[in-house]
């Protein structure tokens, strides 16, 4: 059986604060209660793919993570909708760009789907991530963990 909420968060934890999105998806894991366990998936990927348009099947809501080095601190919010843009030819794609994947491929439009973009700072490869993105990570988990409450 499908989880009906899926949290999806991608980065790289070698390379500094692009580890946010993975690090807000333990910290989710972990506090996750007992009475969520059933309803929710979580999902971690260093980029987002093509293939992961099949994830979003039979969702009714879904949470993507990310870190951002442009988005304001803490962290930005952002009601994604389907779009096709420059990173639908890449080989990793953007959360719109991913979207319309699976509205082409399915027919109909995605299940309701928020981008939680973290602040980062730097992203260099060996680093750990800095206390400032650290902190903005703890409101993040704040938020998200609240997002998921009201998901289920």
């Amino acid at each position: 059986m499908t989880a009906r909420v899926l949290v999806l968060a991608w980065g790289n934890l070698s390379r500094g604060d692009d580890a946010l999105g993975p690090l807000c998806l333990a910290a989710l894991r972990e506090q996750l209660p007992d009475s969520l366990q059933d309803q929710v998936e979580f999902l971690e990927d260093y980029q987002l793919q093509i293939e992961h348009a099949l994830d979003l099947v039979s969702r009714q809501r879904v949470l993507f993570i990310d870190a951002s080095l442009s988005g304001p601190a803490p962290f930005e919010v952002t009601q994604l909708q389907p779009a096709q843009d420059a990173s639908f030819t890449t080989h990793a794609l953007s959360p719109q760009a991913l979207l319309q994947v699976y509205q082409d491929m399915q027919g109909e439009p995605p299940p309701p789907c928020t981008l939680l973009a973290i602040r980062g700072e730097a992203f260099e490869l060996g680093e750990p991530p800095y206390p400032a993105a650290l902190a903005h990570l703890k409101r993040a988990v704040t938020w998200a963990s609240q997002w998921l409450q009201s998901a289920a």
